[in-house]
Parts: C-alpha cells; sequence; structure tokens
C-alpha cells in the first residue's frame, strides 16, 4: 500500500518512529532516483559520481532502520524473526540499474515495495491514534505488525541481492 506522492513521503511527524519510517522512505526515493540516472548516461565519470551519492543513500537507509529498530521493540523483534525463517536460494548480486534506461530492475521493485509497506505502517498508526473503536484498533495492529515484518523481509532480500552496502544491516 502507498499513500504518498509519487516524489514525496508526507512529512507526518507524530512520533520517533514515524520520523525514522519518512527517512527511510526519503532515502529509498533517492537510491531509485540515483539508479535511474545511472542508467541514462554512458558517461563513466558522471556514472561514477551517481554511484557513489547513491551508495551513501543507501548507507543512510541503513542507518535509519538501525535507528528505527532501536525505538521500535515490536520491528526489532520482527527483524530477529524474519532472520530466522527468510532464506534466499540465490545470492548473485544485481545491478542496480540497466544500461536500457527503464527501472524494470528487481532492486528497484524491492525498494518500492519497502516504502510502500512504510507508507502503510505511517499511515495505519495515524489511524490507531484517531480511533475509538477497540475492534478497529486492533485489527490495524495486527495489520500494521504484519507490515513491520514485510519491511523485514524485503529489506533482508535487498541486502543480500545488492552489491552494495546499506550501513550494517
Amino acid at each position: 500500500m502507498s499513500y504518498t506522492t509519487n516524489r514525496q513521503p508526507q512529512g507526518i511527524l507524530k512520533n520517533i518512529e514515524t520520523f525514522f519510517r519518512e527517512g527511510m522512505i526519503a532515502e529509498i526515493v533517492a537510491i531509485n532516483d540515483y539508479s535511474y540516472f545511472i542508467s541514462l548516461t554512458d558517461n563513466k565519470d558522471v556514472k561514477d559520481i551517481f554511484h557513489h551519492i547513491m551508495e551513501e543513500e543507501k548507507e543512510h537507509y541503513g542507518l535509519f532502520l538501525q535507528a528505527l529498530r532501536s525505538v521500535d521493540k515490536e520491528q526489532a523483534k520482527l527483524q530477529a524473526e524474519v532472520d530466522e525463517h527468510v532464506k534466499i536460494s540465490s545470492k548473485d548480486k544485481y545491478k542496480d540499474y540497466n544500461s536500457k534506461g527503464t527501472k524494470n530492475n528487481l532492486l528497484t521493485h524491492i525498494r518500492e515495495a519497502i516504502k510502500g509497506e512504510l507508507e502503510a505502517i505511517i499511515l495505519y498508526e495515524f489511524f490507531i491514534d484517531n480511533l475509538e473503536n477497540e475492534g478497529a484498533i486492533e485489527l490495524i495492529k495486527e495489520i500494521t505488525k504484519d507490515e513491520k515484518e514485510h519491511v523485514e523481509e524485503l529489506t533482508k532480500a535487498l541486502v543480500i541481492l545488492d552489491k552494495d552496502k546499506y550501513d550494517n544491516i
């Protein structure tokens, strides 16, 4: 699920967890942008600049995720659970871009999926804070936990498959 515009997170700052998730969304957008920019040129020097910036954006994503796990204990617990059950059969590294200038590649799609999951969590937590119906609140909490698990599963796939590092995740 995604509720942001194509370019920006919503900027809803209700707590530190939301701040970190919004930061992760912004970094995902930047990473996908630089991946696309790399695919647009054959100029090695320009590609190197874009790739350098993209690597730093990936580190930023990792820093935000580590910070999120430190304040959201459920997110940290889900990371441990995901480490136990998510296995990627092929550990081949993927290029983060392709030479045809299209955005049709695995890593970009994984990051878009992460972005959508983070946006859903932010939206659902907003709903929880503004609902009075306990049944609806419990339902949304259950769904939110699943969305957090999806972030961990997709991030694990991303870290395994990407040739670049995402800080210490």
